[in-house]
């Protein structure tokens, strides 16, 4: 083949994929971007935010408020040894974190499910109390939920987070959050992009409609 016909069949390639209007171009279009995004978009910025997971969608409703920081600070119910209390009194009484603080915190309005998330890398001495993270536990799905606790044990760093929504944190044979080790962590928020983690959620809904995902 000459370098004729070789840019002959390019210009065709070309034509068919940004300029045609056939149903297979836009399924190679949504094929490309797919591609283009998951194997270099996304490891790019990943190496520049120093995380394996630096776009992530809030698939669940844990850290939602559903109202006004007020009425969520006071509302009910959280767990406080057995018995109903206010979110702020789960906070304040049992792990001295007060009202004023919670209101300097990243995120302190919570965030909804259907938002994208932006993390970034940090070394475990960098992340503090009222941070938002994403880590790994007994669930193979990604957490993302509060830091609420943070001490060291024989130089490594343990954490416990939980879900702003939620009544306390989770302990049980699916999720432990009472106690995470710094090498479960995979990022810490950053930035927040509302409704646009919809996109994946309805696709995941779809694969699951038909047989793909369970």
């Amino acid at each position: 083949m000459n370098t004729k016909e070789l840019k002959k069949i390019l210009k065709k390639i070309w034509y068919f994929i940004w300029e045609s209007n056939s149903i297979w171009s836009w399924i190679v279009n949504i094929i490309l971007a797919f591609v283009i995004i998951k194997f270099l978009v996304y490891p790019g910025l990943g190496l520049v935010l120093g995380t394996s997971h630096p776009v992530v969608a809030v698939v669940s409703s844990s850290m939602e408020h559903d109202s006004d920081f007020d009425r969520w600070w006071n509302s009910f119910p959280a767990a406080c040894n057995g018995r109903v209390c206010a979110q702020g009194e789960y906070y304040s009484d049992y792990f001295n974190i007060t009202k004023e603080q919670f209101l300097e915190f990243k995120f302190k309005n919570g965030f909804d499910k259907g938002d994208i998330i932006i993390l970034i890398g940090n070394s475990p001495e960098e992340i503090n109390v009222g941070d938002v993270i994403v880590f790994r536990n007994k669930k193979p799905d990604p957490i993302i939920h509060r830091i609420i606790k943070k001490w060291e044990e024989d130089g490594i760093y343990y954490f416990q987070t939980k879900g702003d929504h939620n009544s306390k944190s989770v302990e049980s044979l699916l999720l432990d959050e009472t106690k995470i080790s710094e090498d479960k962590i995979i990022g810490r928020a950053v930035f927040r992009i509302p409704y646009l983690g919809w996109i994946k959620i309805g696709f995941a809904e779809i694969l699951k409609i038909i047989g793909v995902l369970k």
